[in-house]
């Protein structure tokens, strides 16, 4: 068993920023919202792709989001097509989702009206893909994010002609762009954590892809304009994932016996009660993003190779838990406005406060223990 763990914190070690908190959401079971630049969430929407197939095995579906977006659109956009050999289909050779009818001529005993042999697509034929992608999904109108949420706690999708259950493991990525609207309320409390990616973080995967793209150009064609085509699963599918179910069912069962200290545990919640008090803060502190800020730190332990949570991985954990969460609160509703503050001097000490700004002075504020 010690073994098999080291040989996953060995894995863990290798990851990318984006494949590290695709893992933590895997293993913990939630879901994610990751934020790049407008210009870069096409590529990371590429890498994610890659990070489903090569890195977990796992299908993936993308849905592509405006204000237009419909309900019809929402439930089409995250399904894939099942597995062949499903219950309607045959190994010795019909199509997948094929269905052919028997035919029986008439004017024989117990003849009927000769059918044609056609194919037929059984709703059972589609699922929901393992990881979802929704990109610009705060750009969706509030029916959609409401069927989102729906999906994420209820772990199934109601459509006109069928309900499709969430596959295991499963997890829902919101791809937005920086500095735009946030999700609605209650949808965006409900991811797990959040992640800004940066242009100089790389995307090692799309990055490899393209380099062999470019290897077997170069030997086919000596022209300089060399054009990377589209990542398509069914070209660059690995032998062999890098993590394996059985290892995703070893960090869970690891997560499990995850002990914290009582000093530890109070440090988590000193942190809490900070971030209320914070004269900055307007709300996003709720019980929900307890639950997760406490899940998290038992995710992260394992994943350092430890059975116990460190107050770094508290820190850490903040750090992902709130940057999405946490709302700025407009100097005229700053609580000291009660007591006949100054408007001008609350909105000079709010200027310029982030919420980057506030989880690192409440950090900053609380007692570490020893």
């Amino acid at each position: 068993m010690e073994a098999s763990e080291d040989r996953i914190t060995e894995k863990v070690q290798s990851l990318s920023d984006l494949e590290l908190a695709v893992l933590i959401c895997l293993v913990a079971d939630q879901h994610c919202i990751i934020e790049a630049e407008r210009q870069l969430t096409r590529d990371v929407l590429e890498e994610l792709k890659l990070v489903a197939t090569n890195t977990f095995g796992l299908t993936w579906a993308i849905l592509e989001c405006t204000e237009h977006t419909t309900l019809d659109d929402f439930g089409s956009g995250i399904l894939v097509r099942g597995e062949e050999n499903d219950y309607f289909g045959n190994k010795a050779g019909r199509g997948r989702g094929e269905f052919s009818a028997i035919s029986v001529s008439p004017g024989k005993p117990g003849g009927h009206t000769s059918r044609s042999s056609k194919p037929f697509s059984p709703l059972d034929n589609q699922r929901i893909a393992n990881i979802v992608i929704a990109r610009n999904l705060n750009r969706a109108n509030p029916q959609v994010q409401i069927q989102a949420l729906e999906l994420i706690r209820g772990k199934r999708n109601f459509t006109r002609t069928a309900v499709h259950a969430a596959p295991k493991p499963f997890l829902f990525i919101a791809l937005n762009a920086s500095d735009t609207p946030r999700l609605t309320m209650h949808l965006n409390d409900q991811f797990f954590i959040s992640h800004k990616h940066q242009a100089d973080d790389g995307l090692p995967n799309l990055e490899e892809l393209q380099e062999k793209n470019h290897a077997s150009d170069d030997g086919a064609s000596m022209s300089s304009v060399v054009r990377t085509p589209p990542f398509q699963p069914g070209k660059h599918k690995p032998q062999q994932a890098l993590f394996l179910p059985d290892d995703l069912e070893t960090l869970t069962k690891l997560v499990s016996q995850v002990r914290i200290s009582s000093e530890v545990r109070a440090y988590l919640y000193n942190i809490i009660v900070f971030m209320r008090l914070h004269r900055a803060v307007a709300g996003g502190i709720s019980a929900l993003a307890t639950r997760h800020f406490n899940t998290l730190a038992h995710t992260l332990a394992p994943l350092h190779g430890l059975d116990y949570i460190s107050p770094s991985m508290i820190a850490l954990a903040a750090r992902k838990i709130y940057p999405h969460r946490i709302v700025i609160t407009a100097p005229e509703n700053e609580r000291s406005m009660q007591w006949g503050s100054s408007l001008e001097a609350v909105k000079a000490v709010l200027e310029g406060v982030t919420v980057e700004d506030v989880i690192e002075e409440v950090l900053e504020s609380v007692e570490v223990p020893l």
